[in-house]
C-alpha cells in the first residue's frame, strides 16, 4: 500500500516538495539548536516553557478529534461517520508524531529521553504521558492499518479489532488528561493551579480537533473525488459548537473565581493576559484576537442557518483553530511562568530558530497525514488524476 503515496500528479509532487523545503529549514534550525543549546530560543531560567510546549499541548487536543467520530461510529453505529473515521484516526497519528517531536526538540538533549526508559516511575506524571501518547499512536497505527487492508482486501475489518477500537476511546481522554495534570499538579503555579483545567483541555480538544477534520475535509472535497457527506460534516459542525460553548463557559468560570476571590497570585496572570503586568504587553493583543475570534464561531455556529452555510462554516472552524491555538498555546503556557513564584515579570518571545523548527515539525506532520490520506483516498478510488 506505500507505493500509492509515492505516486501523483505535478500538483500532488509540488505540495510534498514544499513541506519537504519547510521540514529541511526545520531540520537545520534544530541541528543549530543541538550545537548551541536552547540559548537560541527565547526560553530562560523563569520561562523554561514556551512555543515548543504551546504547540504540543494543542495538538494533544487535535490528536483526540479521533475519538469524536469513533465514538460514534464504533459505540453507536451513527452510519454518517463511516468515511470520516478513518480520516480522524489518521489525523490523531500525524498529531501525536507532533507530540512528541515538539517534546523532543524542548529537551535539548534528545538523549535525555533515555533516562524516563532507564528510570521509570509510575508516581511521575512524566512517565504516564509518555505511556499515554506512545499508547493512542500505536492503537491508531494499528486500527489505520488494519482499516485500510480491509478497503484494499474488500472484507469487512477483523472482529478483534473491535476491542482495539473501543480501547482507543477511553485512551484520548487519557492523553489530554495526563497533560493537564502535568501542568496542574505544579504547585508553585497558581495559573494552572485549577481543578478544571482537565475538563478545560478537552472542551478545547472537542472545539479544535473536529473544527480542523471538518476543514480537511472541505479541502479533499475540494482537490478530490473524496466527500465525506454534508450530513457528517454538519454532525462535527454541531459537536464543536457544544464543545466551544463548554470552553468558553469553562473560561468564564476561571475569570470569575480569579476577579471575584482577588487572590493576587491568581489575578496577576489574567491581567498580565488580557491588560499587561508592570510594562509587559507582549500576549494581550493575541488574547484578544483570540477571544474575539471564539466568540464570532461562537455565533455562527449557534444559529443553524449559518451552521449549514459552507463559507460561514468554513470560517468559524478556521477562527475555533486559530482561536484555541492562541489560547490553549502561548496563553495557557507562558502565563503559567509569568509572574514567576517570586513576583517577577520575564519578557518571552519566540525567536527565529524557534519558529522555524516549529514549522518544520508541522511540515513533517502534515507530510505524513498527506501520505496517509493520499493511501486511503487511493484504495478507495477517490483521487482525481
Amino acid at each position: 500500500m506505500l507505493e500509492k503515496a509515492f505516486s501523483g500528479g505535478r500538483r500532488y509532487w509540488g505540495w510534498i516538495g514544499f513541506l519537504l523545503l519547510v521540514v529541511a529549514a526545520g531540520g537545520y534550525s534544530y541541528l543549530h539548536q543541538l550545537g548551541h543549546g536552547l540559548g537560541i530560543t527565547g526560553l530562560s531560567r523563569d520561562v523554561t516553557w514556551g512555543f515548543y510546549i504551546a504547540q504540543f499541548t494543542f495538538l494533544v487536543g487535535v490528536a483526540a478529534s479521533a475519538v469524536m467520530v469513533v465514538l460514534p461510529y464504533y459505540l453507536h453505529d451513527f452510519k454518517a461517520f463511516g468515511r470520516v473515521a478513518i480520516l480522524g484516526e489518521q489525523l490523531a497519528i500525524g498529531s501525536v508524531i507532533m507530540c512528541v517531536l515538539f517534546i523532543t526538540v524542548d529537551l535539548g538533549q534528545p538523549g535525555r529521553m533515555v533516562n524516563m526508559l532507564r528510570h521509570p516511575s509510575p508516581r511521575s506524571i512524566l512517565f504516564w504521558d509518555m505511556i499515554v501518547l506512545n499508547g493512542y499512536l500505536l492503537l491508531n497505527v494499528i486500527i489505520s492499518r488494519v482499516s485500510m487492508n480491509a478497503e484494499r482486501n474488500r472484507t469487512p475489518p477483523p472482529g478483534w479489532i473491535r476491542p482495539v477500537i473501543l480501547l482507543s476511546i477511553p485512551w484520548a481522554l487519557s492523553i489530554h488528561t495526563v497533560t493537564a495534570f502535568i501542568y496542574s499538579g505544579l504547585a508553585a503555579r497558581p495559573f494552572w493551579m485549577t481543578a478544571i483545567l482537565a475538563p478545560r483541555f478537552l472542551a478545547s480538544a472537542f472545539s479544535s480537533g473536529p473544527a480542523l477534520l471538518i476543514l480537511l475535509c472541505l479541502v479533499l472535497r475540494r482537490f478530490t473525488r473524496f466527500d465525506a457527506g454534508w450530513d457528517a460534516i454538519q454532525q462535527l459542525a454541531v459537536i464543536v459548537t457544544y464543545a466551544v460553548l463548554t470552553n468558553v463557559f469553562f473560561v468564564l468560570t476561571e475569570f470569575f473565581t480569579a476577579f471575584y476571590s482577588a487572590i493576587p497570585e491568581h489575578v496577576e496572570h489574567f491581567r498580565y493576559l488580557y491588560l499587561g503586568l508592570d510594562g509587559h504587553h507582549e500576549l494581550v493583543a493575541w488574547m484578544w484576537l483570540s477571544a474575539a475570534l471564539i466568540m464570532v464561531a461562537a455565533v455562527i455556529l449557534v444559529n443553524p442557518g449559518t451552521r449549514r452555510a459552507k463559507t460561514p462554516l468554513t470560517f468559524a472552524c478556521i477562527a475555533v483553530v486559530a482561536s484555541i491555538w492562541i489560547e490553549k498555546g502561548l496563553g495557557m503556557i507562558v502565563t503559567g511562568f509569568v509572574p514567576s513564584p517570586l513576583g517577577k515579570v520575564t519578557s518571552y518571545a519566540p525567536t527565529i530558530p524557534e519558529v522555524l523548527i516549529t514549522l518544520g515539525i508541522y511540515a513533517g506532520g502534515a507530510l505524513v497525514v498527506t501520505m496517509l490520506y493520499r493511501i486511503t483516498l487511493s484504495l478507495r478510488g477517490e483521487l482525481r488524476t
